[in-house]
């Protein structure tokens, strides 16, 4: 059986613990070691295993976390004493990789080194002092690296390719709901079209990160007077959009029904919409142009109208598959517009469009676990080099 230490950023971010259940499904034992944000508490299981609290790392604070990852380096070899050998050890994001490079030396044999790859930091992509400094040290740190696990094709031609940042096998492995038993959800009943007097609905789920996007969304909702109701679920980011309760309370027409469980929940939610709001500024030219969002795979998977930003990453992946709303200026008035010209026969092609995608777009399952178990399993140990003394 294949075992992975897994080194995470952020316990207590619910993809870590969907990617825990995705190797587990497929059959590795998967040890887990990790910083969580801020003073939450670490969860007390993921998977099968208690995880390794590795201590706290604050969001958007650059010199904390170097100060943390530099703590958590020194005191490594005690932290992870009662882990077994691992054969593989993931690293997800930079900070992780740093910790792995530690990682790999204190087993009698030295596992394989995976990064994964799923945001890239508007700091990499700086061309000041501070993004060369981050960019060797990424180039440093992922020598060693067999294996690149990335969520999205526009990560590596937008930032991997040109900037040379390693030389490695790379798996795509995007943001697609994890359900194990269920590949093909039976159609949730889906909202009608509006009659006189209620509401198009817009539903916002999971990181809510965006001032922008809550901007136009409230003065959408706003302008529109009752014809637009805004939905939002999941976990607002308190230090991107630091007054988000009282705005969201302030603004009318607006409504915030806070976390929801993934996958469980996703039915319920989005058949309470008629579009997914999948556009994100919050780092607008950069790692926003390049991501293929969690929501995006959500609402598809559950039939909810995407709506993507034209020149992005979501954008390209709605036109090639000839589906979706996709926006120009991304305007409240611009959005105003398409709202105000809908009607049953625009929405019935719309939904039409969608239910001809192949289910597999949207969802992973337990053959995509075993798939993803057998890469890693190919990469191994490496006998042939003995760790450091």
């Amino acid at each position: 059986m294949l075992h992975v230490l897994y080194l995470v950023h952020d316990l207590t971010d619910p993809a870590v613990g969907r990617r825990v259940a995705m190797l587990e499904a497929g059959g590795a034992r998967v040890a887990v070691a990790g910083f969580r944000r801020d003073d939450r508490a670490a969860p007390a299981r993921l998977g099968r295993s208690t995880p390794i609290d590795l201590g706290i790392t604050r969001d958007g604070k650059f010199f904390q976390r170097i100060a943390a990852v530099t703590a958590a380096a020194l005191a490594l070899r005690a932290r992870l004493d009662g882990v077994d050998q691992p054969d593989i050890i993931i690293a997800r994001h930079l900070e992780m990789l740093v910790l792995a490079d530690r990682a790999k030396g204190l087993f009698p044999l030295r596992p394989a080194i995976v990064y994964e790859s799923l945001d890239i930091h508007r700091l990499l992509l700086a061309g000041n002092a501070v993004g060369r400094t981050m960019r060797a040290a990424e180039r440093r740190f992922a020598r060693s690296a067999q294996l690149l696990l990335t969520s999205s094709p526009a990560f590596l031609r937008g930032y991997f390719e040109p900037y040379g940042q390693l030389d490695a096998p790379v798996l795509l492995l995007e943001n697609k709901v994890l359900d194990l038993d269920n590949p093909s959800p039976a159609k949730a009943q889906r909202l009608p079209v509006p009659t006189k007097g209620e509401p198009w609905k817009i539903g916002w789920f999971g990181a809510l990160r965006c001032a922008r996007s809550l901007d136009v969304l409230i003065d959408l909702a706003r302008h529109l007077a009752g014809r637009v109701e805004l939905v939002l679920r999941g976990r607002p980011a308190y230090d991107a959009i630091p007054d988000f309760d009282a705005r969201v309370e302030a603004a009318p027409h607006v409504a915030f029904h806070g976390p929801y469980r993934n996958p469980d929940d996703l039915g319920a939610i989005y058949g309470e919409v008629h579009f997914n709001w999948a556009i994100d500024f919050f780092e607008e030219g950069l790692n926003s142009e390049w991501l293929l969002p969690n929501r995006l795979y959500e609402g598809g998977r559950h039939g909810t109208i995407p709506i993507a930003r034209a020149g992005t990453e979501t954008a390209r992946f709605l036109t090639d598959r000839a589906m979706g709303i996709v926006l120009d200026t991304c305007s409240a008035d611009e959005l105003a517009s398409v709202v105000s010209n809908l009607d049953a026969a625009r929405f019935a092609d719309l939904h039409a469009r969608l239910d001809a995608i192949d289910p597999a777009t949207w969802t992973a399952t337990r053959s995509d676990c075993e798939a993803l178990v057998s890469r890693l399993s190919s990469l191994g140990p490496q006998p042939e080099l003995r760790a450091a003394a």
